[in-house]
Order: C-alpha cells, then structure tokens, then sequence
C-alpha cells in the first residue's frame, strides 16, 4: 500500500519559487529547477499555479506585498525627506541581505526575457511604473502641504528618485557594498533638501 502523498503547504512553495525566480530570473529558472527546489510534480506544480508564468506573476505580487513593500511603509512617513530617505535607505538593506546580493526583484526582471516573453516583460515594467508614480504622488502631496516649495517640479523629482531606488538594486547585484550604496543615498538626497521649505 502506497504511502500518503506529503502535504503541501502552498505558500511555502510559493515563497521557495519567488527566492528560485528572484536569483535566476524568469528564464532562467526551468520547470525541472521548480519540481526540484519545491519538491513536488510538475502537475502539482501546475495544478496548485496554473503555469510556470502564473506562479511568477504570483511571486512578483508575494514579494511587493511583504520584501517589496518597504517603499510604500517608508512613503507613509509624515516628513517628506524622511519619508524617501527611509525608502533609499530600506532599499539598500534589502537589496544588499543576500550573498551574492539578489536585488530588487522586480529591476532584476527588466532585460532578462525574450521576445516570446514580452507580454510578461511589459507587466514588470508596469510594476515599476506604479512605484514610480507611487513616489511622484508622495512628492506632489507633500508639496500640497507646504513641505517643498511651489515652483518644485515634482514628477521629475519622482523620476529621479524611482530612477535612483532602481539603479540602487542594480548596483547592489553587481557587488556595491552597503556602505558605498548609502554614501550615493546622502548625495542623492540633496536635490530634495534643497526644495524643503524652512
């Protein structure tokens, strides 16, 4: 008599795909590299997610929904300068947590898909796009209460400073130290010191 098959714990599969994903990318990440790390069939695999493209898209939304999430809670902050200090800042930790160190899995996403992929690809870079106007709305309500000056044009401060939380996790993956990434963090943060009012 067979044994009984081994309970699966759905959100521990989950957070073993999105790590598996986060290190190796989409394509780089194989069915065999996902039956192997979570320990089930592939027909398990697909009946529990659907496909392997499914399950991606699920990992991406665990990770913006708990590792990820650290821009929006640091938005939150009352102060403005605060407010994206703490995101920069909370960036570097993640970014920086692994070794080797993974990144912004999101960021880690944007050139690695090929053309039969693209449809995934323009998602992801929809993802990245709603953080940007996460912080543009950030800026453009603390301009609205008196925090930075009027003549402040805010939707390019935004850019710079999604381009900037971007650009941190690449520099991260490509083996910059913490302390290096915090030295760029207090220069980056002048533009937004030089708007505050008084």
């Amino acid at each position: 008599m067979a044994g009984r098959p081994r309970e699966f714990d759905r959100e521990q599969a989950l957070i073993t795909a999105r790590d598996l994903f986060w290190r190796h990318g989409y394509e780089g990440t194989s069915l065999a590299d996902l039956v192997a790390a979570l320990g089930i069939a592939s027909a398990r695999i697909y009946k529990a997610f659907g496909s392997k493209e499914q399950l991606y898209r699920e990992a991406i939304g665990h990770y913006e929904q708990h590792e990820g999430g650290f821009a929006t809670r640091a938005l939150q902050h009352p102060q403005i300068l605060s407010a994206v200090r703490q995101m920069l800042e909370q960036a570097v930790l993640l970014y920086t947590v692994s070794d080797p160190p993974a990144g912004c899995m999101v960021v880690s996403a944007a050139g690695g898909l090929s053309e039969e992929n693209q449809p995934l690809a323009t998602w992801l870079a929809q993802q990245r796009k709603e953080r940007t106007a996460e912080i543009v709305a950030r800026l453009q309500q603390a301009q609205a209460d008196g925090q930075l000056r009027a003549e402040a044009a805010v939707p390019p401060l935004g850019e710079y400073y999604a381009t900037v939380l971007h650009g941190l996790s690449v520099q991260a993956r490509d083996g910059a130290s913490r302390e290096r990434l915090n030295a760029a963090i207090t220069l980056a943060m002048l533009p937004l010191q030089n708007l505050l009012i008084d």
